[in-house]
């Protein structure tokens, strides 16, 4: 199935070892169900760093882009509980990025993620027929239907109009991915090809593409709201 909605909220960050196990009890006990239960939050999903390492790939899926700037998740990033507060200095170098689905293809949450950050160099030349947009688009609806592969998902960092939040504040400020590309599937071996050929840094440099940064990420868990219920 295709993302769950118009927009979506990815984030990436690291964890120590010492606080993992208290940070996954927290995320998935307290934060995913109070996210969930805002409304126009339609999917979470965590994933951990392929081979255990301290990285961690979150997105939710968000009816339309509006959702980012609701009162009621406005509400939420301005008072958090005190268990968040206590849990946000273990969100180590925080890319949070607030996204449109440009497109999505396939499945969501298969055992495997590969994420792909970048930029394009010239915006103009990317939205171009026959850019970096169409040639990506093109690919995910290939992908989907290739051995070891589910699904590929594009998105684009479109921040909404508000004021830096509490939780923003105490983590210290975000970095932010400009376009997100997630690649699923369940077999790694097709995710690591495609980073190491179509996906590389540089075969996406030739299509127009700067500060490229690759991830592949575990499945961990993922959640509807029906289930927080």
């Amino acid at each position: 199935m295709a993302l769950l909605g118009k927009a979506a909220l990815a984030m990436w960050w690291e964890v120590g070892a010492d606080g993992f196990d208290g940070f996954c009890h927290w995320h998935a006990h307290e934060h995913f169900p109070e996210r969930l239960g805002i409304a126009g939050f339609r999917r979470a999903t965590r994933w951990r760093e392929a081979g255990g390492g301290p990285g961690v790939f979150v997105m939710y899926e968000l009816e339309d882009h509006a959702v980012l700037g609701s009162p009621a998740y406005l509400a939420r990033l301005n008072a958090p509980t005190p268990w968040s507060v206590s849990m946000m200095s273990l969100h180590l170098r925080m890319v949070r990025s607030q996204c449109e689905v440009l497109a999505t293809q396939g499945a969501v949450t298969a055992a495997q993620a590969l994420t792909v950050r970048l930029s394009p160099t010239q915006a103009d030349a990317a939205e171009a027929p026959g850019g970096l947009r169409a040639r990506l688009t093109g690919w995910l609806r290939e992908w989907p239907s290739q051995p070891g592969l589910t699904g590929a998902h594009l998105l684009r960092h479109r921040a909404p109009p508000i004021a830096q939040t509490a939780e923003q504040k105490i983590r210290g400020g975000d970095a932010v991915a400009d376009w997100v590309l997630v690649v699923t599937g369940y077999d790694a071996r097709a995710l690591d090809a495609l980073a190491q050929g179509a996906l590389s840094a540089g075969a996406l440099a030739a299509l127009g593409a700067r500060d490229v940064v690759h991830g592949r990420y575990a499945l961990a868990y993922s959640a509807l709201p029906t289930d927080m219920a």
